[in-house]
């Protein structure tokens, strides 16, 4: 259902155009003035909005540009006073699609609006097919750039990410960590007219705060201690593209003023610098936070979490999508064999069932690093229970497949710890044709505990040729005696 938005002072105009319009299949929401007009554009999106352009205070026209200015995905009408066609006309070469003159027939706003929404239509199909010209391909149901899925729930963001992406309409992206935000926020951007300008990500808590303010506005030489030329910002230089702001809500409260003041007015200024720059900027921002409950706790701005929220898109964990992951299996699987030459073909039935049982506190980066270890170590032509780490076969119920073997009765947790230790070893050695930096690096252990547990459990010629004919391929030397790890060290994920 369509929303429209209503600003008119006569509040029998305002009534009788919110019948109008819900009988016509709409949704609409009426105000009475251009101020409470924008305060309802920061909480909601609208599709339409009719305006009255003669109002007490602020005039519609104010109305058409602020919407112009903030680059507002919303087709707007501006209703006028018989005779008042010069200003109508003026309304319309500041971005209005149109405009009725009072008094006017049902018939004849309906009539305008169906043509709009004929417009925006083949607007779309215009842009769906320059950017299938431009990139050479249609991208299927089911993905939307670098993201894959096939749950109700993302094929919805899908859609709704498709029609936002043409707009310069600021979004807020909200989810856990690696559920794949910056994907999102970079699909967003490649599917809009500013495919062809800058894409630039910054994770604001990544930069110490002293440095964040220069990082993202600039300076001018001499602005601080080592400014010893002019630096351009991170919005100058997405200024045309967009700028992706991970994790918002590390940002310190004096820069989030600041932030704010470039999304109202669009210009910048750099330390040390008396004028300000106009940018062009897209801002999507992203965060693993609750920002409404931040507000709450005095910790984000309210104005600014409202000025962000133009357009909220939440991201659902992976544990509350579990049909995507055999999907996404897949996806690695097939990515991971091209990057590393090999040909893992598949994964067992179980060991798809227990991916899909386990919870994935890390979403679909944890996925991912999960499925290229198991190819890794994976011994035959598929993934299996053993490949898996232990975190994952313990998740479901019916998992004693994936336990240790237990030799006559041993119930040692040392011993089997062990021989699973062992196995890991021999597994990476083999999987990396003897390459021991590498297989440390993907046992998770130093390079020097490595070499020690290889002595330790007797890797060597005629213990294990396989290995043993491979281990010098990373061009060092048979290890020297070194420092023995404590009695009892095990391998241990992270």
């Amino acid at each position: 259902m369509r929303r429209v938005l209503v600003v008119d002072d006569e509040e029998n105009l305002r009534h009788m155009l919110q019948t109008l319009l819900k009988r016509e299949g709409y949704e609409p929401v009426g105000v009475a003035s251009v101020d409470s007009a924008l305060r309802e554009l920061e909480t909601l999106p609208y599709d339409i909005i009719i305006t009255d352009l003669r109002m007490p205070g602020r005039s519609g026209m104010d109305l058409v540009d602020e919407v112009r200015r903030r680059g507002l995905d919303a087709t707007v009408v501006v209703m006028t006073a018989f005779g008042s066609k010069d200003v109508a006309i003026e309304a319309m070469k500041r971005g209005a699609y149109d405009y009725l003159s009072k008094p006017f027939e049902a018939d004849e706003l309906v009539l305008l609006l169906r043509k709009a929404e004929e417009r925006e239509r083949l607007y779309r199909e215009n842009r769906s097919l320059a950017r299938q010209v431009r990139t050479g391909v249609e991208e299927p149901e089911g993905t939307f750039g670098d993201l894959i899925a096939r749950s109700p729930q993302m094929l919805e963001l899908f859609r709704t990410v498709r029609k936002i992406a043409e707009f310069k309409t600021t979004v807020l992206i909200e989810g856990e960590s690696g559920t794949g935000k910056e994907l999102v926020a970079c699909a967003i951007h490649s599917s809009s007219p500013r495919a062809r300008a800058a894409f630039i990500a910054v994770n604001c808590g990544a930069i110490p705060e002293n440095l964040l303010e220069s990082e993202l506005f600039g300076h001018r030489k001499g602005a601080f201690t080592d400014a010893n030329r002019d630096r351009k910002g991170l919005f100058e230089e997405a200024s045309g593209g967009t700028l992706f702001l991970d994790e918002i809500g590390e940002l310190p409260l004096n820069l989030q003023v600041k932030l704010l003041r470039v999304l109202q007015e669009g210009e910048i200024r750099r330390l040390g610098d008396s004028q300000d720059t106009r940018v062009d900027v897209r801002v999507v921002a992203a965060t693993a936070r609750d920002l409404a409950d931040e507000v709450r706790r005095g910790a984000f701005r309210e104005d600014l979490y409202y000025r962000l929220n133009v357009f909220a898109l939440h991201l659902p964990a992976l544990r509350d999508r579990r049909e995507d992951i055999p999907l996404l299996v897949a996806h690695f699987l097939t990515r991971m064999n091209t990057r590393m030459g090999l040909a893992i073909t598949g994964v067992t039935a179980e060991a798809m069932r227990l991916l899909a049982a386990y919870d994935w506190p890390g979403n679909v980066r944890e996925l991912e690093n999960t499925v290229e270890r198991a190819i890794v170590l994976a011994e035959g032509s598929e993934i299996d229970v053993d490949s898996l780490p232990e975190r994952v076969r313990v998740a479901g119920p019916g998992t004693t497949a994936a336990q240790p073997a237990v030799e006559d009765g041993d119930l040692s947790i040392k011993r089997a710890s062990r021989r699973s230790e062992e196995t890991l070893i021999r597994r990476a050695l083999e999987r990396t044709k003897g390459n021991r930096t590498r297989a440390a690096e993907l046992l998770e252990i130093s390079h020097r505990a490595l070499l020690y547990k290889i002595r330790e459990y007797g890797i060597v010629a005629g213990r294990d040729s396989r290995v043993y004919a491979a281990y010098g391929r990373d061009n060092e030397q048979t290890p020297s005696p070194v420092t023995p790890m404590p009695v009892g060290s095990t391998l241990k994920a992270k």
